[in-house]
């Protein structure tokens, strides 16, 4: 593999920090007791969702576009998207005072659009995904002369990326193993020049989205290359050509890349909306969803800081992630059933579900369907529930009462 990691260093990223002065936050390490029960591992969250723009993105956007030129950003610059970078870029852009032109995928996430315009960007939509987006920007930078600020393979990204590093070691300086998401490589790159340099003992895994594995893939077979596909609710990762200059780091200093499932992802999401009481995209909560999968090898008690890259999850997507999950965890029951269309029978029914303290939630009762014979109604019920337990027991005891019942999802 072609090592360019010479672009990178300890020396650059601090560099990258002194540019960056306030404008960049300082992001919470925060315990999860929580995580360190369920994972049997000390662990900490590096919160950068909390950071400007809801994501690490601006770290590397703000010291790419500050140390333009005056030429350079009298151009303007453009950029190629899924949602953070944009965001990131935007931000730095307006700060400098100059023209940002986006593209983005025509799938992004509303959220990460509006946020992206209201900084004053343009955002051109293009594609099913970054990389068809990064394509059209190109084409479009050849077109307008702008400066084209790349998402991850470019050294003043990646040592913008690493500044969050030098914090987690200020906050944590005896900090075992950093759990860090991947897609183009950009953080993981920086993250680990850093921690490779002044905290060596320490392990660093990255963490990709199954559906979208190009840095697993060409970190196991040596040479920097496309995955086939891309294909990930985790949109911030979704990237199916990773950049040669972050690989070629990450395969010499990171010691694993492992994978996590679409289904884990959204778990992840659930317990640190609940538990932990934060709100983190797919992206950002990757490392999690590894940690709780047993998917790292980590020693019982180890000090571990899992970074929440992102938190710009969109509320659409938000919502079924939380709906599934409570149906998975026993905590939603719906069942379809059949009455005799009579006065008192939709009562009954009723009276016997919160007599077993189930809360319902939403009732539909449609006797004009053709599905159910004349004189019977057909009857949806959403209840909320404690647990699996308890949904066997609400619709044991409405079998033994004779009631037909068939469970709808879950």
């Amino acid at each position: 593999m072609t090592a360019r990691s010479g672009e990178v260093s300890l020396e650059s990223i601090v560099a990258a920090r002194l540019r960056m002065g306030n404008v960049v936050d300082r992001t919470p390490l925060d315990y999860s007791t929580t995580l360190t029960r369920l994972a049997g591992v000390h662990c900490y969250l590096k919160l950068e969702n909390l950071q400007k723009t809801g994501s690490f993105k601006i770290r590397g956007a703000y010291n790419k576009i500050a140390s333009l030129s005056e030429e350079e950003k009298a151009r303007g610059v453009l950029a190629a998207s899924a949602g953070n970078h944009a965001q990131g870029v935007a931000c730095a852009a307006a700060r400098a005072g100059i023209k940002a032109t986006i593209v983005m995928p025509q799938n992004a996430p509303i959220a990460k659009i509006v946020a992206t315009r209201s900084y004053g960007a343009e955002v051109v939509l293009y594609g099913r995904g970054y990389d068809d987006a990064y394509q059209q920007a190109q084409r479009l930078q050849q077109e307008s002369g702008a400066t084209f600020i790349h998402a991850f393979d470019d050294p003043l990204i990646i040592a913008g990326q690493g500044t969050c590093a030098l914090e987690i070691l200020e906050q944590l300086p005896d900090v075992d193993a950093v759990v860090v998401p991947a897609g183009g490589g950009g953080l993981l790159a920086g993250i680990s020049t850093v921690i490779r340099a002044l905290r060596p003992r320490a392990k660093i895994i990255g963490v990709q989205a199954a559906g979208a594995p190009a840095i697993y893939l060409s970190c196991r077979e040596g040479v920097c290359r496309a995955a086939e596909r891309a294909v990930s609710f985790a949109d911030g990762i979704c990237v199916r050509q990773p950049g040669e200059l972050p690989v070629s780091i990450i395969s010499r200093l990171a010691d694993e890349i492992v994978l996590v499932e679409e289904e884990e992802i959204a778990r992840a999401i659930l317990i640190l909306l609940e538990r932990c009481k934060v709100v983190a995209e797919g992206a950002g909560a990757v490392g999690v969803a590894a940690l709780l999968q047993g998917k790292v090898n980590l020693a019982p008690g180890s000090k571990v800081v899992v970074v929440v890259s992102g938190g710009n999850i969109d509320v659409n997507m938000l919502a079924v992630i939380i709906e599934r999950g409570l149906v998975e965890a026993g905590r939603r029951l719906f069942l379809r059933t059949v009455l005799e269309d009579q006065p008192g029978q939709l009562q009954h029914l009723l009276a016997l579900v919160a007599e077993l303290k189930g809360n319902i939630i939403a009732v539909t009762h449609d006797r004009t369907t053709a599905r159910v014979p004349l004189k019977q109604a057909a009857v949806e019920l959403q209840v909320e529930t404690r647990d699996a337990a308890h949904i066997e027991e609400i619709v044991g005891r409405l079998r033994e009462q004779g009631y037909t019942i068939e469970r709808v999802g879950g």
